[in-house]
């Protein structure tokens, strides 16, 4: 039963929108997006939150609605679209006709975070959109995850430039009002009483997690939250912040994840016959079902082990050794010390001893450990599946020695939820095409109908675009002006924020984590080459940066100091813009209205990348670095590759300018040219070829649906079968 602390009486015949506003498929449904927006425009504008506007709209406003026909007409298809999309065991669903043996199964799905929409503040980049995507395309076909994660009390952090510190970042960590969420208590059906679920720390001291659910279309997800009367004070600030404090919190923070997840599901009575970890913070995971069915069953731990294998799948992210959690071997002896004594010493160290060929045995590896514990184990990208076949060479040798049924690396590329990052102009522009659309995301012959001009006019594609363009530029104007009403920003941060940036100039968008191989201030390399492009009177050029640093990343954090004193550099001509707080909302307004997305990893550090893939959904062509998905993605024809050659030097300096030199040639010599090719009819026709071959290109085959699809098939049905 959901109670929703409203202080008002919602009228009986609009009752259904408590029930919508704790579900997030509205967040990628549109018409359900818009009904809540015309519910209150202004409070959907501020932080588009069903639940806040539910709760801070007024009574009369609600009884205007209740009375409003065309209100009500959009409510009542809205609420039977969702009744629809929620039915159980729907025949009509993917997952259902594709396995129907497999129709009551449990996929267990761990990450440390999800960006499943901005109302839920528990993601901080990457990693955390793609699961938020994974769920919500699971939704769609019917996969049956149930997925477990925290709930954190501060999230990540609101990020400000500060121009008393010449732009340096700084973090703000804000309590987060959890009546405004849309979380829902679990409650033990033993007691009736909140459900707590409890792990071991050391010195024989437990920390309790509060359980909450979240409801994203038909999956669940269990959320974790420390902060509770039950914990010593030093316990209850476990789960405020996503990837804060030092080792031993992140350590604490891992083994509440793994272990938790697990007795959440005995307690739930959730007998998950296969588990999908997403990188090394779940791995405790399969420790703590080790541990279970030799305590439960008497299995020996050889006999533990390979049950675990032959139901878990690992995925790996990180295509650097130092993106790996590795914690001292001290520490774990510390915190696991029962547990060891039960294994043994020497078999508990090697689930997770890997020294990435140093020979120093660096500590214990989370990425080794779940390698070491799943049947399968999958990178994000085909080149990132090279890298990582190398990076743990070793490690693949030992146990494709050890085992008879070893499964060699596996690739599935990263994909994104279409129908959450595609601008809805175009969402209703291909409802035109096809009303079922949406049910072709992944079949490419169907997107073959971008390419007719018949089916859709240049004309129709660019005023689309420029209507994207406007809202971006409004945005910019918006937040400038808001900041400069409430004193807390000045001129400077203004200009250097984009306040004079021309909607009409040809826009290059690049915004991302800011860590040094993404090379955010490659394109600054050679000032004076930069400045003749943008100084160009009649074929200028502008720049838009966004991202946040990891509070520790000073080098990331130089980053963007150096990118925000370019911004307010007169000599640029206030054509370089950099917009705080990157986040969910922020990504797409960007995504969607600059010209080009840019793109500049140091090759072979970026394992996949997704941002690129939801700017080519919305016409917008990317100019990257042939690494992680573009080196999959580029054909050519719908967008630019630097360096195509893949020419690498010896060093890293020589690297960056062979690179700098190839973006700057693209720009001067394809780019600029092609865009402001506007004769003979003021469009530029040659452009948007590129534009529809962006979408054609890549929607089909780097969406979700496309990933998940490949997920099942390739994976989830294989270890099912373990369990059969």
């Amino acid at each position: 039963m959901i109670r929703l602390k409203l202080n008002k009486k919602v009228p009986e015949n609009l009752k259904g929108l408590v029930n919508l506003a704790y579900n997030l498929w509205w967040s990628w449904d549109p018409d359900a997006r818009e009904m809540f927006k015309i519910l209150d425009p202004p409070l959907w504008h501020s932080n588009h939150n069903p639940i806040f506007i539910l709760r801070y709209t007024t009574d009369e406003r609600l009884e205007r609605m209740a009375n409003k026909k065309s209100f009500l007409a959009l409510y009542h298809k809205v609420m039977k679209d969702f009744k629809t999309e929620m039915l159980k065991d729907a025949d009509h669903l993917w997952w259902n006709q594709t396995f129907p043996e497999y129709k009551t199964a449990k996929i267990a799905y761990l990450s440390m975070e999800y960006g499943i929409h901005n109302s839920l503040p528990i993601y901080s980049g990457g990693l955390g959109i793609l699961s938020g995507d994974h769920l919500k395309e699971s939704s769609d076909l019917g996969v049956p995850i149930v997925a477990v994660g925290f709930l954190y009390q501060e999230g990540y952090f609101t990020q400000k430039i500060s121009s008393t510190r010449n732009g340096w970042q700084e973090e703000v960590f804000r309590e987060y009002d959890f009546d405004n969420l849309p979380i829902e208590e679990v409650i033990d059906l033993e007691n009736g009483k909140p459900l707590l679920i409890s792990v071991e720390m050391k010195d024989e001291m437990e920390v309790y997690v509060k359980v909450w659910k979240v409801n994203v279309g038909r999956i669940k997800l269990f959320l974790l939250d420390s902060n509770i009367s039950e914990n010593v004070p030093w316990f209850r600030d476990l789960t405020d912040r996503l990837y804060g404090g030092g080792s031993e919190l992140r350590l604490q923070q891992e083994m509440v994840l793994g272990i938790c997840s697990v007795r959440l599901f005995n307690k739930l009575r959730i007998k998950p016959l296969l588990f999908h970890l997403n990188e090394g913070h779940c791995s405790f995971s399969s420790i703590e079902r080790i541990r279970q069915l030799i305590v439960n069953k008497g299995l020996n731990f050889d006999n533990a082990l390979n049950e675990v294998r032959s139901k878990t799948l690992f995925t790996t992210h990180t295509p650097v050794p130092a993106g790996h959690d590795v914690f001292p071997f001290w520490l774990i002896n510390t915190y696991f010390k029962e547990i060891i004594d039960e294994f043994g010493m020497e078999i508990f160290y090697s689930l997770g001893s890997y020294d990435f060929g140093s020979g120093r045995g660096d500590g214990f590896n989370m990425t080794v450990l779940g390698i070491k514990t799943a049947y399968y184990t999958n990178a994000v990208s085909k080149l990132h599946l090279e890298v990582a076949n190398k990076m743990f060479q070793p490690l693949i040798s030992e146990l494709k020695t050890k085992y008879s049924d070893f499964k060699p690396m596996e690739s599935i590329t990263n994909g994104v939820h279409v129908l959450s990052f595609l601008s809805e102009i175009y969402q209703r522009m291909f409802r035109i095409v096809d009303d079922n659309w949406r049910d072709h995301q992944d079949e490419p012959a169907f997107w073959d109908k971008i390419l007719d001009k018949y089916t859709i006019s240049d004309y129709e594609i660019w005023e689309y675009h420029l209507a994207a363009k406007r809202r971006l530029f409004k945005f910019i104007r918006e937040n400038a002006r808001n900041y400069q009403k409430s004193g807390y920003w000045n001129s400077e941060i203004a200009l250097a924020s984009g306040a004079l940036l021309d909607p009409d100039v040809l826009t290059v968008g690049f915004a991302r984590r800011f860590t040094t191989y993404k090379r955010a201030t490659l394109l600054f390399s050679d000032f004076e080459r930069l400045k003749k492009l943008i100084e160009d009177p009649y074929k200028p050029i502008q720049f838009i940066f966004a991202g946040k640093a990891h509070p520790n990343d000073d080098a990331g954090k130089l980053h963007i100091q150096q990118i925000y004193n370019y911004a307010k550099n007169p000599d640029l001509g206030y054509r370089i813009a950099f917009v705080e707080n990157y986040d969910l909302k922020t990504a797409k307004i960007l995504l969607q209205g600059v010209d080009v997305w840019l793109n500049t990893p140091r090759r072979y550090n970026e394992a996949s990348g997704t941002s690129g893939m939801k700017a080519c959904l919305n016409f917008i062509p990317n100019l990257s670095i042939l690494d992680g998905w573009w080196a999959e993605g580029n054909n050519g024809l719908n967008g630019w590759a630097i360096n195509p050659q893949n020419i690498e030097e010896n060093n890293i300096v020589a690297q960056d300018w062979t690179d700098v030199q190839s973006l700057y040639n693209i720009l001067e010599n394809q780019i600029i040219p092609l865009y402001y090719d506007f004769e003979p009819e003021n469009i530029p026709f040659n452009w948007i070829k590129v534009m529809r071959e962006a979408v054609r290109s890549t929607l089909p085959f780097f969406s979700a649906r496309r990933m998940l699809k490949e997920y099942s098939l390739k994976l989830y049905a294989k270890i099912l079968s373990n369990s059969s």
